[in-house]
């Protein structure tokens, strides 16, 4: 049988008019309807001689205020932090209230002079989609702190500001995934659940399944009958993965949440993130800071020009009276990190030359560390921050060449010919990227390419049975396997067949977009945030 669609019932769309969001359909049409409120309010304004246009706009009640001759309602749907005022007869408003979903329908007319909105909507049929009671609704017109805000993670993303992150988040996405296709990146999906720690240094959340009844009758428990036939963790990079998928498609990309199992409360830190990492096939450690430079620089520029952008400049959020800040101090930190962003060239040092600057400022009385700089101990958040400041200027900066003893086993040093950025003392070929105010950000690394040099630094860290010391040459000039299994006996195997020079980084996605955003609190930035002892919803 043939299904045939009446012609009556198809209706070929009008053209759009140019310089309009795609959304905005038929407006030479006396009905405008599944329209969002931001295309609503970017319709061009009705001249004179115009009938006023049939508007319908479903959306949540922001707030509504009554008089005795009409209601004034303001529509929200996360589209745009502005809200969209329709007109009401009272009758209309008594079962609305805050928080209220509501599909609106009636004549978009021009306001009456000295209106903040130029236009505003003439009700004549309003459905309440969902009910609510005002009197309890979480989110009230008043100010609400972060804190309090955190509190209710599946509600506050209906508010203005949290919306206008989500949409941020969307469109920074779009611009990474269009900047590497430009540049012939591939888009993979690496695994969550791995048989490694990454980084090695044990924050890792083990997986086990739930028992279930016939578990708990039989008296078996996953601690001994394991679910993979052996501890699994959630990742803490897919590094290691994308690293396999480099050798054949030399330049690949993912963005992925990665777990952590850090007991860190800190602004800075969550046990449940986005990575953004890359990898590709270089032997200079130039090539990936370069790579860096030029994506994280063209999202700058996008978001300052785009929609999104002109809304975190204009948008008052509660975070500003948690810190103190004033909304023109916090746009003028905005405009200041977006320019450094922009600029052409970002500040290289090595590790060695940012201890020295470190130590030299140690010695004078007016500037006070809480942690002395020393050569082996790595660089803490107030270091860090110094070394931004004092070299940046209001830029991003490189430190490159860090001790290989702070550093995880699979970098490369940074001399393969055995010559060290500080004479005695062994150096990798890595980086991190430090952003004023915020600090590290990306991390990135040449990878050890080479077997013999893999097997060696594995068993340092302990990764590996010393056993494998006794490897002896065979066939393609590789170390035997060891009879004695490892969780990383795939990783070795990638230098075992074939290796090549590959370098690439990690980039901590939700710290990147609280910079941008101009929110220091990456609770704040993330929809459902997971840290030690939190995790709602």
């Amino acid at each position: 049988m043939i299904w045939r669609i009446p012609r009556q019932s198809y209706r070929r769309p009008a053209p759009l008019p140019v310089g309009l969001p795609s959304s905005v359909r038929a407006l030479s049409s006396s009905l405008i309807s599944n329209l969002n409120v931001a295309s609503i309010l970017a319709l061009p304004p009705l001249s004179d001689d115009q009938s006023p246009r049939t508007i319908v706009v479903t959306g949540h009640v922001r707030t509504i205020r009554n008089q005795k001759r009409h209601s004034f309602v303001e529509i929200g749907d996360g589209s745009t932090i502005r809200s969209l005022q329709a007109l009401l007869d009272p009758a209309q408003a008594i079962s609305l209230g805050t928080g209220t979903a509501v599909t609106i329908s009636g004549s978009w007319r021009r306001s009456p002079p000295g209106k903040e909105q130029s236009h505003e909507l003439h009700a004549v049929d309003v459905t309440v989609v969902g009910a609510t009671d005002p009197e309890s609704y979480p989110i009230q017109k008043k100010y609400h702190s972060a804190e309090y805000l955190r509190t209710i993670p599946h509600l506050r993303l209906r508010s203005p500001f949290h919306a206008l992150l989500a949409r941020l988040r969307s469109d920074c996405e779009f611009y990474v995934s269009a900047f590497f296709r430009a540049n012939q990146y591939i888009r993979l999906q690496p695994p969550v659940i791995t048989s490694s720690d990454c980084e090695g240094a044990g924050e890792v959340f083990t997986l086990r399944p739930k028992e279930g009844k016939r578990a708990l009758l039989s008296g078996s428990s996953a601690g001994t009958d394991e679910f993979f036939r052996g501890p699994k963790y959630l990742t803490v990079s897919s590094q290691l993965h994308l690293e396999a998928f480099v050798h054949e498609h030399q330049k690949v990309w993912a963005l992925s949440p990665t777990f952590r199992a850090e007991k860190s409360d800190t602004p800075r830190h969550l046990s449940e993130f986005y990575m953004l990492e890359a990898e590709l096939r270089t032997g200079s450690i130039g090539s990936v800071m370069d790579l860096v430079e030029d994506l994280i620089r063209d999202i700058a520029v996008k978001v300052q020009s785009s929609d999104v952008g002109k809304e975190l400049l204009a948008v008052k959020h509660t975070m500003e009276a948690d810190t103190g800040k004033e909304m023109s101090s916090r746009t003028e930190v905005m405009i200041r990190r977006w320019s450094g962003l922009k600029r052409k060239f970002w500040p290289r040092i090595t590790y060695t030359e940012a201890i020295k600057l470190l130590e030299a400022a140690a010695n004078d009385p007016q500037i006070v560390f809480h942690y002395k700089p020393s050569w082996q101990s790595g660089l803490q958040l107030e270091h860090e921050k110094f070394i931004a400041a004092e070299i940046g200027q209001g830029s991003p900066v490189f430190v490159t060449d860090y001790p290989r003893s702070v550093k995880p086993f699979y970098m490369l040093p940074s001399d393969v010919k055995g010559v060290t950025m500080d004479g005695d003392q062994p150096t990798v070929a890595c980086f991190d990227l430090l952003l004023p105010e915020a600090c590290e950000v990306v991390g990135g690394s040449l990878r050890e390419h080479r077997l013999e040099p893999l097997l060696r630094a594995m068993q340092e860290h302990r990764l590996l049975p010393l056993a494998r010391s006794e490897d002896q040459e065979c066939g393609l000039a590789s170390p035997r396997k060891s009879a004695e299994p490892s969780d990383l006996d795939w990783y070795v195997d990638l230098r075992r067949y074939g290796s090549v020079p590959h370098g690439g980084f990690g980039l901590g996605f939700d710290r990147l977009l609280g910079y941008l955003a101009g929110v220091d609190n990456i609770r704040d930035v993330v929809p459902w945030p997971r840290y030690y002892g939190k995790c709602d919803c």
